[in-house]
């Protein structure tokens, strides 16, 4: 009985030794991982800062054009205003006190009808922008899933359509054609920024893209404050966007969905119509109640693959192939998002 007790006063102190070896090794790895997140923070800010970043961004923000904000400088007079101010607006970065000015509304035709609504930053907004984005950009691509095409480097539209094509010919022959409304327009913020907060620890840049987020517009001579949304026209606008709807690859990735998203356009591809009008339904609640989108339920649909049109283009079967082909139809959907 002494001997079993002994045992047990034996065990429970190896117990105990072990215990507090694994909380020594936790408070460790802690403070390790406190570390590393300091000093990967420090390293994301002085990359975002860099001299070697500034030119880099400075000769995209040239090469892009585009129309001036609301200031009127344009892309000629950059280069002469970053030698003159740069220091200065560096400084004003680093100190946190850079402010974004609002950004300039503007109306072009839709391809299909309407207008699509732009927000043009001032050169030196869109700048710090693409300064910002050229150091997230990488980190991003190396989380975002295969599925998704648009707004990424060496992945085209051409490219969607094949990964259609190759569905297709796996006997997936329906599709299921979601039409978010004003996607761009409705994005939360809220929302936006604790999705950023998964990847970036950084409360600096982290406060910068909200100061983006929320700089207003200028529709005119009428100032409108920007409580949601992430108006299409600047650098960082196309990495928000897919920043935002990775949540939805994700979340169609884990319920074993095949599916082809290009920016805000999402085809999600099923073998039976039954099938695609319940993964339509079961999708649209994701959207509206976790994303917070509205999903425009007339045009949202389950079609055959060979009636979908997407990115100008629709699916046909070759009297001579066995092989899904692709017609052309408009390269005219493929610029409306290319518009720094």
């Amino acid at each position: 009985m002494r001997q079993s007790q002994k045992t047990e006063t034996k065990a429970d102190r190896q117990g105990k030794i072990g215990m507090e070896v694994q909380q020594y090794s936790g408070a460790r790895s802690s403070a390790v991982s406190e570390n590393n997140v300091r000093r990967d923070t420090w390293r994301l800010r002085e990359r975002i800062l860099s001299n070697k970043n500034l030119e880099q961004a400075c000769k995209q923000v040239r090469k892009n054009k585009g129309a001036a904000g609301i200031d009127g400088m344009t892309v000629q007079d950059l280069t002469g205003y970053l030698i003159e101010h740069g220091d200065e607006l560096k400084a004003q970065l680093v100190a946190g006190i850079y402010r974004p000015k609002p950004v300039k509304r503007v109306e072009i035709p839709k391809p299909n009808g309407g207008m699509r609504k732009l927000g043009i930053p001032t050169v030196t907004d869109r700048t710090v922008q693409q300064m910002v984005a050229q150091v997230l950009g990488p980190i991003y691509e190396r989380r975002f899933l295969d599925n998704s095409y648009g707004f990424r480097p060496k992945r085209s539209a051409h490219d969607t359509i094949q990964r259609c094509i190759d569905l297709y010919d796996q006997g997936y022959h329906c599709v299921v054609d979601f039409d978010l409304k004003a996607y761009f327009d409705t994005v939360n913020h809220d929302m936006l920024m604790k999705f950023l907060k998964y990847e970036i620890t950084d409360e600096w840049t982290l406060r910068l893209i909200r100061k983006f987020l929320t700089s207003g517009v200028m529709n005119g001579q009428m100032f409108e404050r920007s409580e949601q949304g992430t108006p299409q026209g600047g650098p960082i606008s196309p990495l928000l966007a897919n920043v935002y709807l990775h949540e939805l690859d994700k979340e169609l990735t884990r319920r074993g969905h095949e599916f082809v998203r290009y920016a805000d356009d999402c085809n999600i591809f099923v073998k039976s119509r039954r099938a695609g009008e319940r993964v339509l339904r079961s999708i649209s609640t994701f959207l509206e109640k976790k994303l917070k989108l509205t999903v425009n339920q007339e045009k949202s649909r389950v079609v055959a693959a060979t009636r979908m049109e997407f990115l100008g283009f629709s699916l046909w079967r070759g009297a001579s192939s066995t092989k899904a082909k692709y017609l052309l139809f408009s390269l005219l959907t493929f610029h409306l998002h290319d518009i720094s």
